[in-house]
């Protein structure tokens, strides 16, 4: 059961949380012996939770809605302004069938097989090379992929710049200074790229096949009936585009831990059901989005605590996959884990919990775990060696990465 004990913190923690985005909130449990604590973020009081009973609460729409509720730096960098993340009700139980709808499961087997030959035609390129940085390589590779399965135009003149521009997003949308303001320029890019690309294909100068991620969000109508405007239809391309790329975080922690764990990479190079196991414990174990927002939607006491209308409230997405009542050993790199039984919706939520279809939890997981799959075996499958470096995560960073950003030098002729 949760614990009740109050922990009541009256001091602004923003530069605090910015400088620990990852374990601020769980240190912060763990010195008052609550999963709960009150505490103040951008000078407003903010209520933040951990555990698989707060992600419940946290997703029931009965009691929290999106709209707002996430800072203005993070919807003018991330999410972009009027996508489905800060949607309520109808409308974003109709937004998020535009995005269940690209989730097919053979739509999801393309993007994986485009991934591969592109894996494959770019990486034979690192031959002879001197020591590269996994991390930077791998964003070309995914915007290439992505753009091409979503039907998305990438002359191979731009890939550079959109690459770069795409991975500003959610690369520098944590940093602070220069690199944020590049992380802001950055959206205002890819905005007015997709917008574009959205008119053309709305005005017939562009003809995507139906089905695809551009032929589906640009003749999109909302829960009234109307097309989307053509800058919120470019966000929600963007939606598309930008977490794939991101994924790349993830595939640097499948390496990370087929390095450090070589009994269990060899298993999972050869066991298709432990594979998926050793995937989702990569998922588990490692940080990728520190927490996710709300506001309470109504007045309402949970646990003794008192949650007032509008309050901002955060869940502990790393602090919860890490929660000890839930998973016994989480400090622990254990992927047999996986195969001993479902966590359940609310215990496991590296990118958001509850259901899929109706709730907010990320439909783009399936392409995520997909990709990452075919990681473990074209990593397994690739001649390399890893060098001499500092492999330690850098929790500091946003998102968090090993230190060295995982070089490694490739064999063969």
């Amino acid at each position: 059961m949760m614990s009740r004990k109050r922990s009541r913190k009256h001091l602004d923690h923003t530069l605090a949380l910015l400088a620990d985005p990852y374990r601020f909130i769980g240190r912060q449990a763990d010195e008052a012996g609550a999963d709960i604590l009150e505490t103040r973020l951008l000078l407003r009081s903010t209520t933040c939770v951990r555990g698989s009973e707060a992600a419940e609460l946290f997703y029931n729409p009965d009691s929290f809605k999106r709209a707002g509720a996430m800072p203005a730096p993070v919807r003018k960098t991330l999410l972009g302004e009027g996508g489905v993340q800060g949607l309520d009700g109808e409308a974003h139980r109709h937004r998020k069938a535009l995005f269940m709808s690209l989730m097919a499961p053979d739509r999801v087997r393309e993007l994986g097989r485009i991934f591969s030959e592109d894996w494959l035609r770019m990486t034979a390129s690192w031959r002879g090379r001197d020591e590269i940085i996994l991390y930077d390589e791998l964003h070309p590779i995914f915007t290439e992929a992505v753009c091409a399965w979503a039907a998305v135009p990438l002359p191979p003149e731009d890939l550079r710049r959109r690459t770069s521009e795409l991975r500003a997003l959610f690369d520098a949308a944590g940093a602070r200074g220069p690199r944020h303001l590049w992380s802001r320029w950055a959206r205002w890019r890819v905005d007015h790229w997709l917008t574009d690309i959205v008119e053309a294909v709305r005005e017939g100068r562009h003809a995507p096949p139906a089905g695809t991620p551009a032929y589906m969000i640009s003749w999109w109508r909302d829960h009234v009936g109307d097309l989307l405007p053509a800058k919120i239809a470019a966000v929600e391309l963007a939606n598309i585009l930008r977490p794939t790329v991101a994924t790349s975080v993830y595939i640097v922690f499948v390496a990370h831990a087929l390095h450090a764990e070589p009994h269990a990479s060899e298993r999972a190079a050869a066991d298709p059901e432990y594979r998926r196991a050793f995937v989702q414990e990569v998922r588990r174990f490692y940080p990728f989005f520190p927490a996710v927002a709300a506001r309470a939607s109504r007045n309402f006491t949970w646990c003794h605590w008192r949650f007032p209308k509008n309050r901002r409230v955060l869940l502990d997405l790393y602090g919860t996959n890490h929660h000890g009542l839930t998973w016994g050993d989480p400090e622990q790199f254990r992927p047999a884990r996986f195969l001993e039984g479902d966590p359940g919706p609310y215990a496991f939520i590296p990118q958001g919990g509850g259901g899929h279809l109706t709730g907010h939890r990320c439909p783009g997981e399936w392409i995520v775990i997909e990709l990452m799959e075919r990681a473990v075996c074209l990593l397994s499958a690739m001649r390399y060696e890893v060098p001499e470096q500092d492999l330690e995560i850098d929790f500091h960073r946003l998102p968090a990465l090993p230190k060295s950003g995982f070089r490694i030098i490739k064999e063969g002729a």
